[in-house]
């Protein structure tokens, strides 16, 4: 088995130049072995892309599964990344909006953090390109854990058990691009797959009901769901107007925020549907509070605006039994994914 080495630390050696002896200070590595990660990708998913910057390890997930839970990541050591994105609840908030430090409130709903390994985009707006990227974002939010990123790393190097760890993983100390790529590596292990839907396209006939089966050709045909949510991940990761929250006085600029075009104002990256049922409330604003509402509020074209993305104005009309079919074909989503406890912490 391959293995990856690290740790680096300085030696004192003594040099004998031009008849006088010098001591000075050279760079030497100790050995540490790590183990590779070997993904196990769940029926229904490709292989994980893996970063040539920040390959797997069983000693950097374990790291990363520390720090997502540790809430010395936040200003005040009271929140962390499962305080809003939390395993029993697919990795998501059963909230409209997360609450912050100081107990302030953002305008956006936690996303779920299940299957992002696959993401091009991160967040509701696409700001970020990547785990790494992402990671970083929510402890230095003022509103979210109000933190230093500068601040934390001198904490975490306070730590015997940190300081050991991050040597280890990546021969250097604690720091914002050690710390985010030992939680993005974590958060690449949080996929689901081999759900009824998956099941059922390996050939088990049974796997979906007959009213979920009647969902799945209406998501593919006459309802036009698949337009933007694409499998295998049911989504494609584009951004979209739907109306949602533009009735609002100063309602949220979404992607516009990031490209500064105004033909992306209140445009959202359409989210995955996978565990979609089990990660209420729904939309960027957690406006809506079940999946059925939220299958209706779509069916029906979303709340017009001008900026309204134009399959909305062509949507066709469905009947009750046709939205509940969807809803029935959306639950079938739902497959495996692991619910990771909170570690032992240093």
């Amino acid at each position: 088995m391959d293995r990856k080495f690290s740790v680096s630390h300085s030696a004192t050696v003594l040099v004998l130049a031009a008849g006088a002896l010098f001591a000075i200070s050279i760079s030497t590595s100790i050995v540490s072995a790590q183990t590779p990660y070997e993904i196990q990708v769940p029926l229904g998913l490709r292989p994980v892309p893996i970063p040539t910057d920040n390959p797997m390890t069983v000693e950097k997930v374990e790291l990363g599964k520390m720090l997502y839970f540790d809430k010395r990541l936040s200003r005040k050591k009271d929140i962390s990344c499962a305080t809003c994105h939390i395993p029993e609840y697919a990795y998501a908030e059963p909230k409209p909006v997360s609450e912050g430090i100081d107990g302030q409130k953002g305008d956006r709903n936690a996303p779920t953090v299940i299957n992002t390994a696959y993401m091009s985009t991160m967040f509701w707006d696409g700001r970020e390109p990547d785990l790494e990227h992402q990671a970083g974002g929510p402890v230095e939010n003022p509103i979210e854990m109000g933190a230093s990123m500068i601040d934390v790393a001198a904490d975490l190097n306070t730590i015997p058990e940190y300081q050991k760890s991050f040597q280890q993983v990546f021969g250097a100390p604690a720091s914002k691009d050690t710390i985010t790529k030992a939680i993005a590596a974590f958060e690449r292990t949080i996929l689901s797959g081999n759900s009824p839907y998956d099941r059922f396209g390996n050939g088990d006939s049974k796997a979906l009901s007959a009213k979920a089966k009647a969902g799945y050709e209406l998501f593919k045909g006459k309802a036009l769901c698949v337009t933007c949510h694409t499998p295998p991940l049911f989504t494609g990761a584009s951004f979209y107007n739907a109306g949602v929250g533009m009735d609002k006085e100063n309602p949220d600029l979404g992607r516009m925020k990031v490209t500064g075009l105004e033909s992306d104002k209140g445009a959202f990256r359409a989210p995955a549907l996978r565990e979609i049922a089990n990660t209420a409330p729904y939309f960027h604003d957690g406006s809506i509070k079940n999946l059925e509402d939220a299958v209706l509020f779509m069916a029906c074209g979303g709340q017009d605006n001008p900026n309204l993305f134009p399959i909305f104005r062509a949507m066709p009309q469905l009947t009750p039994d046709e939205i509940g079919q969807l809803v029935e074909f959306m639950k079938a989503l739902s497959g495996e994914y692991p619910v990771v406890k909170e570690p032992k912490l240093p």
